[in-house]
């Protein structure tokens, strides 16, 4: 019989498969190379989410300059991917330094780039500012902040540029000037970019049987609704927890619909439509902060889905996260459909990555069953190491952690 460990070490093998079958790396990558999106370009002067900066729900507030003197300038990490291009007039490197989360994020929209345009690479022109050439609060000063354009310097691919960074994962992108498009990220110690995605705990989810209950009270083991891939409204099974604390403070994106509010973190992925639709295959995957007014999302109604129309989108300080993983990745949470996944903004790649923490999960419980004859739902998930634990699930830290290592080698091999 496969102890738990070797099975483990087996999904672990299935999810190295994975990361490196998806080519992320810098340049190209090993898989075929991704046909150019259609994309509706940034109109000028916009920027994407609809708040300042320096919003919570945006980049976050300002944590104070970095010098090369201080503390944190160890916090910056040099970029040196050769798919970009550095404009470094002032001949210190200085543009290549950035946190580790902005980092991540040029990395990402300097392989969009070259798909969407081949032969065309992405061009930083600011990155960190150390001789005070921007405004006081500006987060250039602590490398969360870059200025770019095309290394054609094309100013008519630039409302593109600006949809392909917010595609890429910058927390607010600003198309400033017809010479470049500028983009910000959260900070490295945020604890939106640390902790996901999640919802707060006085949020209701709904048992197959028809009650009602909150996700402070949720166990694993629950059937609770969700939506399989063909847009049924099914029972499914609550594996664990990929992330609980009943003690954090974080904030939420608050949305009113037409018969509901629903909060749940920024980056957290709900299914989205512009228009009122029946299909929930015209519903895509998003971050809860590219929510809008108008936007459409399923609600469930006496086992149906129907559209309904957000009415507003707001901020609101909570205490308390919860983010419960089920069988069919999905869940109907305040009565909206809502994705288990969030930082990826990718519904079935996130499901995809997370099928062996599942078929692992489900294989434990079947063997531990098969042994003891009496191994509860409760105690899995203990074993997993969600019940009555706090933070973030093993594997999923280990997948973002793999995938990093795929994305920025050179971080974990000096």
């Amino acid at each position: 019989m496969l102890s738990w460990h070797r099975l483990a070490r087996l999904g672990l093998l299935s999810l190295s498969c994975w990361v490196l079958a998806q080519g992320c790396g810098p340049g190209p990558g090993t898989g075929h190379r991704t046909r150019p999106k259609k994309l509706t370009p940034m109109p000028y002067k916009h920027f994407v989410p609809n708040f300042s900066e320096n919003n919570l729900g945006a980049s976050g507030r300002q944590e104070g300059k970095i010098t090369r003197n201080s503390e944190r300038f160890k916090d910056l990490i040099p970029n040196y991917n050769p798919d970009i291009i550095f404009k470094d007039e002032e001949n210190t490197s200085a543009d290549r330094l950035m946190t580790q989360r902005c980092k991540d994020c040029v990395n990402s929209l300097a392989i969009a780039v070259l798909n969407q345009w081949p032969g065309v690479r992405l061009r930083v022109t600011e990155g960190w500012d150390e001789d005070g050439h921007h405004s006081p609060d500006s987060l250039h000063y602590e490398g969360r902040a870059v200025d770019i354009t095309t290394s054609d310097r094309d100013p008519r691919k630039y409302g593109v540029l600006a949809q392909l960074a917010v595609e890429a994962g910058f927390d607010w992108v600003h198309y400033e000037s017809r010479s470049h498009v500028h983009c910000s990220v959260k900070s490295d110690h945020s604890v939106t970019v640390k902790k996901g995605g999640c919802f707060p705990g006085s949020a209701r989810v709904t048992l197959a049987g028809g009650q009602l209950v909150t996700l402070s009270a949720l166990r694993p083991g629950a059937q609770v609704l969700a939506v399989d891939g063909s847009g049924r409204v099914v029972p499914s099974q609550v594996l664990l927890f990929l992330d609980r604390d009943v003690g954090r403070k974080t904030q939420f994106v608050v949305l009113e619909t037409e018969e509901t509010q629903l909060r749940l973190t920024p980056s957290h992925l709900i299914f989205l439509a512009r228009n009122r639709t029946l299909d929930p295959k015209l519903y895509r995957a998003s971050f809860a902060s590219r929510v809008r007014p108008g936007h459409f999302v399923l609600v469930g109604h006496q086992r149906e889905l129907r559209p309904s129309r957000v009415r507003a989108v707001s901020l609101e300080e909570g205490v308390g996260v919860h983010a419960p993983l089920t069988e069919h990745g999905t869940l109907l949470v305040d009565g909206v459909l809502a994705s288990c996944y969030a930082l990826i903004e990718h519904h079935s790649l996130a499901h995809w990555a997370f099928g062996p923490l599942r078929f692992l999960h489900l294989l434990y419980s079947a063997v531990g069953t098969s042994h003891t004859g009496n191994l509860t739902q409760d105690s899995v998930g203990a074993h997993w190491g969600r019940d009555g634990n706090t933070g973030v699930h093993w594997y999923a830290r280990l997948l973002y952690t793999v995938g990093r290592m795929v994305l920025d080698p050179e971080r974990f091999h000096p």
